[in-house]
């Protein structure tokens, strides 16, 4: 049993602790806020708060490290990306242009998709994905003989680059040629817009000069000889035999000017690179070295449509087609059958012309 005046000590005591309490908390609420630079520090008595810099540094490297540890997901949303990706990608569908729309659903970047996918999260894998696959090694160029090549005089890459300082809002079209395989006859003749990548597809016959004139001459018929003056102001193309007839491609049908024709330098291929690009996407739905012998122009134009409604990076999410509906002649567009492809139902495999 405590005496009265053991019990007033300890009252006392305990006030004083109180108070003590009290006065640190009001003390570290102004800065410094902690009690690193205090002269007081070595014989107080208070609750310290001491900032170490190696202390924080040492959580600042555990934290970004297990930030980045395992999935940052719950099961839930990993499946409803599995039923959104899965499907769209076994289509043909890049990721590119699955972003374009379904950006919002998924809840994560392209970069983070892309990791998940390499670490066997969802239902496709590396190999579904096209640019995983890694591109053979360029054959050196051969040694060719020597070639009429008047025909390109005054209209060589160099000459086009003096038109387009001139001329820079001009409309150019690339121009260039599809091959089968060494059995096929057709091949596919491929007109690109640089302006928004919208690509034309004509199957040809043969790869000859009279089927390309041909195709020219059914253009400018179905449009209009002004309305393909202006579309098909500048073409640029290679040097294939096919495309050597300069002036009956420049030639209206009643004998005017309809276009100007200029060549790349030889094995210069990236100087039309937008023709060459789009070249890819016709290969994912016919693989190199297959023919094109039981295609019709129906069916061509068909894989025209779906190349040009995938959206791409390049034209900020936007497809080659919804571009072309802003920036050139709608009539183009009727007369070529290009039509609007819900995004969803993009396909670039194989299996789109059977």
């Amino acid at each position: 049993m405590r005496s009265y005046a053991e019990l007033v000590e300890i009252i006392n005591v305990m006030k004083y602790v109180r108070n003590i309490d009290l006065n640190n908390v009001e003390a570290l609420r102004k800065s410094p806020y902690v009690c690193n630079g205090c002269g007081k520090r070595a014989g107080c008595l208070k609750e310290k708060k001491v900032y170490s810099s190696k202390y924080a540094d040492d959580c600042y490297r555990e934290l970004l490290s297990s930030s980045r540890e395992g999935i940052n997901q719950t099961p839930e949303s990993i499946q409803r990306m599995n039923d959104i990706l899965t499907p769209l990608i076994k289509k043909g569908q890049s990721i590119s242009h699955i972003y374009a729309t379904h950006a919002d659903e998924l809840g994560c970047s392209k970069r983070t998709t892309y990791t998940y996918i390499d670490e066997g999260v969802f239902d496709v894998r590396n190999i579904d994905l096209r640019r995983k696959v890694k591109y053979k090694k360029r054959k050196k160029a051969t040694e060719t003989s020597a070639k009429d090549r008047s025909y390109r005089k005054g209209h060589n890459y160099e000459d086009f680059r003096k038109v387009l300082e001139k001329k820079p809002d001009a409309n150019i079209v690339e121009m260039d040629c599809v091959e089968g395989n060494k059995k096929s006859q057709k091949v596919l003749l491929t007109l690109t817009f640089r302006r928004t990548n919208l690509m034309l597809i004509f199957l040809l016959g043969s790869q000859t000069q009279d089927k390309v004139k041909g195709v020219f001459d059914w253009m400018e018929s179905k449009l209009g000889l002004e309305v393909f003056k202006k579309m098909f102001e500048i073409v640029l193309t290679d040097g294939g035999g096919e495309f050597s007839d300069r002036v009956g491609l420049e030639t209206s049908l009643e004998g005017s000017r309809r276009t100007t024709l200029y060549y790349c330098d030889p094995y210069a291929f990236w100087q039309k690179g937008c023709c060459e690009k789009n070249h890819e996407y016709i290969r994912y739905v016919r693989k190199k070295g297959s023919t094109f012998d039981d295609l019709t122009q129906r069916k061509v134009t068909l894989l025209a449509n779906h190349i040009n409604n995938a959206k791409r990076d390049s034209l900020n999410g936007h497809s080659p087609f919804e571009l072309s509906q802003m920036l050139l002649d709608e009539r183009l567009l009727k007369a070529m059958g290009l039509k609007k492809i819900s995004p969803d139902e993009v396909r670039l495999t194989p299996e789109l012309l059977g």
